[in-house]
């Protein structure tokens, strides 16, 4: 993602924001349950943690409302080419993290680990291609009008696929929904997501079609913000278009429910709706009141500044220190039974071991941000 300008601190912020409870819900204590907020819904529903994915493809949109002005001065194979080659460093980038350490130890010793067993999609791939279509959209569709029904099509198409492609008892099941059954037939088992303990992969390719509409309506809000301002009719409208998504999404959830990990069309309505109502609560906060003198402000952006980098770091440290073993346990099961649940049992010592590790994390962010390193894709 690009770097948003100094002027609108708030979109910084909100990246931030995003960033930092993302590494949060994702690095949960061992040796506990965490707390129920902080864990994705098991299949219908919505909790806080489900928010961080789409909020953080709607921030893809916000950066692009930004960078996408420097298009303006080139060809459109030029832009084509920087398009392409983002998403594409992006993906790989992702395809890497999952294959992370490359290396496995077994008792016939070190062997390279196959990539016939390696997750293709996920997380920076799905954010890889989205930007991508996303991008290529708003490039080649000048129209806004054209955009909104692309982007209707999107989410009515999604739904319409699983409910005639699907198991027809149940097309929104786990195994059941067409989205799965595209990613046996095309990726095999072995490159899906088995932490549900079933191949079933979240990041698919067909719930890919309805989350780049969280990325066009990141890349409208951002422009709008641009284009009127830091006053109250901003963030009148902002807030009234997102209880707007938000009625409109508890609705469709009657009869589409909505679901994270099969990316709904409700769930998209939903989660962009939050994140409209959030950035006009920041704006309000951060550029109208004008309360960041305290410098809290400066926490985010430091995280907000250096999203790709920091976020690759998060994921690939906790692999690492998972290597080092301290008598029978690693040391992230082992700093959990010795110092966090001793002193804080449970969910507590649990959220305090994955704040303590977005510390870590933002330490990382503190040394780039000070040596003036901004690592963009």
């Amino acid at each position: 993602m690009e770097q948003t300008s100094n002027r609108f601190l708030s979109l910084d912020v909100f990246r931030g924001m995003t960033i930092v409870f993302m590494i949060i819900v994702n690095n949960a204590g061992s040796g506990a349950t965490p707390f129920a907020p902080l864990e994705h819904a098991k299949w219908f529903g919505f909790t806080p943690t489900d928010l961080v994915f789409p909020s953080f493809l709607f921030a893809v949109g916000n950066a692009m409302s930004f960078a996408m002005k420097k298009f303006d001065s080139l060809g459109t194979g030029a832009v084509v080419f920087r398009i392409f080659k983002r998403a594409a460093t992006i993906f790989l980038l992702g395809y890497l993290m999952y294959w992370f350490p490359f290396v496995g130890h077994d008792a016939t010793g070190w062997h390279l680990l196959p990539i016939s067993s390696t997750r293709i999609f996920g997380v920076l791939q799905r954010i890889a291609l989205c930007y991508l279509f996303a991008s290529l959209i708003i490039y080649f569709i000048k129209s806004k009008t054209t955009v909104v029904i692309i982007s209707l099509l999107l989410l009515f198409g999604y739904w319409f696929i699983l409910l005639i492609f699907g198991d027809h008892s149940d097309p929104y099941g786990m195994l059941t929904n067409f989205g799965t059954t595209l990613d046996k037939n095309l990726l095999g088992d072995a490159h899906l997501y088995h932490g549900e303990g079933v191949a079933f992969d979240p990041e698919g390719i067909l719930s890919t079609l309805p989350a780049i509409v969280n990325v066009i309506c990141g890349y409208y809000a951002g422009k709008f913000i641009q284009e009127k301002g830091k006053g109250y009719e901003t963030i009148s409208k902002l807030m009234l278009y997102g209880f707007l998504f938000i009625f409109i999404a508890l609705c469709w959830n009657m009869t589409f429910p909505i679901a994270k990990k099969l990316w709904t069309s409700p769930f998209v309505l939903l989660t962009v709706g939050i994140d409209l109502v959030m950035i006009s609560a920041l704006i309000y906060v951060v550029e109208i009141k004008l309360w960041n003198k305290g410098n809290w402000t400066r926490f985010f952006t430091t995280v907000g500044k250096n999203p790709l980098p920091i976020y690759l770091f998060s994921e690939l440290l906790i692999v690492a220190l998972g290597w080092i073993y301290i008598g029978k346990a690693n040391f992230n099961d082992w700093i959990n039974t010795a110092f966090f649940q001793v002193i804080a049992p449970g969910a507590i010592g649990s959220l305090l071991f994955a704040i303590s590790y977005m510390l870590v994390c933002w330490l990382f962010g503190k040394v780039l941000d000070n040596r003036k390193i901004y690592i963009r894709v």
